[in-house]
């Protein structure tokens, strides 16, 4: 069985910023693949560039993308019902920490338990370092 793949969906290519941090995290990651959306591209020119990449991705791959309504999580999100490929939006480090460990280690990508880490990746800085501290918020 082929391993998984992560397609990113960022408006502007941030997401190609987050895969080179993540390289200094994890090393290779060469199962992670960015389709910036550009100023300059209609959304059926990107669209019909996402659609032509995720018809070569394998089984239990992931598209994630930035922005909830957005033109990349749209373009997503309709790829994903027509491909049966699994769609978050909301990208984040721990996210593709959890998903591309995951991948890198076992070869298989639990949807679930990376959809879990991305939504309980999001804290209060603050708030947790005062109670680690067993002091109260002001």
């Amino acid at each position: 069985m082929e391993k998984p793949q992560i397609l990113l969906l960022t408006h502007g290519g941030w997401g190609k910023a987050l895969t080179e941090s993540l390289k200094m995290i994890m090393g290779s990651v060469d199962f992670v693949h960015e389709i910036p959306l550009l100023p300059e591209v209609t959304f059926a020119e990107y669209y019909a560039m996402v659609d032509e990449y995720a018809a070569g991705m394998p089984e239990k791959s992931l598209i994630f993308t930035d922005v909830f309504g957005g033109t990349t999580t749209n373009a997503g999100a309709k790829i994903g019902r027509e491909r049966n490929i699994k769609v978050v939006s909301g990208l984040n480090a721990p996210l593709m920490i959890e998903a591309c460990t995951q991948i890198q280690y076992t070869g298989d990508c639990n949807f679930d338990v990376v959809l879990q880490q991305g939504q309980s990746s999001i804290i209060d800085v603050i708030s947790e370092v005062t109670k680690s501290m067993g002091k109260k918020e002001s």
